[in-house]
């Protein structure tokens, strides 16, 4: 199995790619359009601006390359930034398109709402999980967070939703595209074991 990591100039790579060879599994760092397809499984990591990482998928072709790795139902993973560029659109400095492959948008913690808790969410936080074949062996997991903002979607998508001041989306699944705000890559075992479950995906 090929599992491609996609290098877009937007986070820390090596994290994620030393968190899979610790579950044994082989993980390349992919920064080629046209090699996407070739993979199996793809992550789509990311720390940054919304804005600056659609504008550099766009530049180099990748936006409609994950797109058609999308649509050819083999899966996808999204992670923090990487999850909040699946969806319709975010407000982060600004008004930006995403990558539409999941129907929704990504919002400003609301700071009324999160009363005396600071914005950027920063930290361990439980993650309250629906079923899924990623929480397998898990339930109610502790993942680490680092954002500003987070996903608005229908219920449907929803796999997981964390509090912070108020409930808010914290992982999504629309078929084969899964999204996850936490870096299960920072998350010691249970984050570990998310990114296990992602690689047994369909086995």
């Amino acid at each position: 199995m090929k599992i491609g990591i996609l290098d877009y100039n937007m986070g820390n790579l090596a994290s994620v790619k030393n968190a899979f060879k610790k579950i044994g599994a082989n993980a390349e760092i992919v920064n080629d359009a046209d090699k996407i397809k070739y993979y199996d499984k793809l992550i789509l990591p990311g720390v940054g601006a919304f804005g600056d990482a659609i504008e550099h998928l766009k530049d180099t072709g990748m936006d409609e390359a994950i797109t058609q790795f999308a649509k050819s139902g083999k899966y996808l993973l999204g992670v923090c930034l990487g999850m909040q560029l699946l969806f319709e659109s975010s407000e982060e400095f600004g008004a930006y398109k995403g990558l539409g492959l999941i129907e929704g948008k990504i919002v400003y913690f609301d700071k009324k709402r999160v009363g005396e808790h600071k914005v950027p969410h920063m930290g361990w936080n439980k993650l309250f999980n629906k079923k899924s074949p990623l929480f397998e062996k898990l339930d109610n997991p502790y993942l680490y967070f680092v954002h500003s903002l987070h996903a608005v979607c229908d219920e449907k998508y929803v796999i997981g939703k964390t509090i912070y001041g108020y409930e808010f989306v914290s992982a999504v699944n629309k078929e084969n595209v899964f999204g996850f705000q936490p870096h299960p890559e920072k998350s010691h075992d249970e984050g570990l074991m998310i990114l296990k479950n992602f690689v047994n995906l369909g086995a």
